[in-house]
């Protein structure tokens, strides 16, 4: 491992990953014939940048630009043809940036496209660009995840889509907090169950801008607000179900700081064998019921709970 991928933040490292195993598997393979159907881009060259570039300096889409992953200290800019000059304009505006690494990945690489669709319980996920592949028995989610991680493939995010089916059918839910929401898939499920409101929260200002343009995608600006800050801030923030498929101390901090009560229902994923196990210790530390448990492949774990009882004090 070389010392730039190591300095990378772990969801761009585990994109990464995913893209070289994904190219050399298809390498190997001959790609089926459903499989050359339209994608918006055939190629992403991303451009690893040590140093933080601001909204106000990314290129424009002249320039083949498709967005700005921040994380950590770190930019990632994504292009849909190579664009050295556009980037070498930007890092002499910015002597205080550098240009670490260079990647180039075809798309279905980068986001593992499969057969196009995504079955999970319910819902059943489409790229705009195929859907004719539906199922009728299914709620039908349309899906342009851009560059952002998160067309549904990952285990926890289709477990949490189970989740979301399971939660529905227990009772009704008005209002829905999405901490984490990344493409904004679990907002527009939550939508699409029934919640005429739902805050959708990701830090990343990248995942803001994908989660806003598949709420439109899917016609549900009336009842989806996006929201690009800091999970923490919105833990106090009524709602019937919170939906957390994030990092580990963010969860464990929801638990130690929201008051929950009435019957409140809670989604958490996104989490390890470990960490869940403390996790589901809290949970039933508070007093929530366990109402039912996912796992794949004992490696990513989902829970749905639910509180008794009236709202409660924090637990710090």
């Amino acid at each position: 491992m070389t010392a730039a991928f190591r300095s990378m933040g772990p969801r761009v490292r585990r994109g990464i990953r995913a893209a070289r195993a994904d190219g050399d598997k298809r390498r190997r393979e001959r790609k089926r014939p459903d499989m050359e159907k339209r994608r918006p881009y055939d190629d992403l060259y991303i451009y690893y940048i040590q140093g933080r570039v601001r909204e106000t300096e990314e290129p424009g889409p002249e320039e083949n630009f498709l967005g700005n992953w921040v994380e950590n200290d770190t930019s990632f800019l994504f292009f849909s043809a190579p664009s050295a000059e556009a980037v070498s304009r930007l890092l002499k505006t910015r002597p205080d940036l550098r240009l670490v690494q260079e990647f180039h990945f075809a798309y279905e690489e980068w986001q593992g496209e499969g057969e196009g669709r995504v079955r999970a319980g319910d819902f059943v996920i489409l790229p705009p660009w195929r859907r004719n592949a539906a199922d009728a028995d299914a709620v039908e989610i349309l899906l342009d995840p851009g560059v952002v991680f998160g067309n549904g493939l990952h285990p926890t995010t289709r477990d949490c889509l189970r989740a979301i089916g399971v939660a529905r059918r227990r009772r009704s839910f008005s209002t829905v907090l999405d901490l984490g929401t990344g493409t904004g898939v679990l907002a527009v499920a939550s939508a699409f169950s029934g919640a005429d409101r739902v805050l959708a929260v990701d830090l990343n200002p990248l995942c803001r801008k994908t989660a806003v343009r598949n709420v439109r995608l899917n016609g549900l600006e009336a009842a989806v607000q996006v929201m690009a800050a800091p999970a923490e801030d919105f833990f106090d923030e009524p709602a019937d179900l919170v939906i957390s498929n994030i990092h580990y101390p963010v969860i464990r901090g929801l638990l130690e700081k929201r008051p929950f009560g009435g019957e409140e229902m809670v989604i958490l994923s996104g989490l390890m064998r470990s960490p869940y196990r403390d996790i589901r210790q809290r949970l039933v530390h508070r007093g929530f019921r366990i109402l039912r448990e996912w796992d794949h492949e004992m490696t990513w774990f989902t829970i749905l709970a639910e509180a008794a009882g009236p709202r409660g004090e924090r637990h710090v």
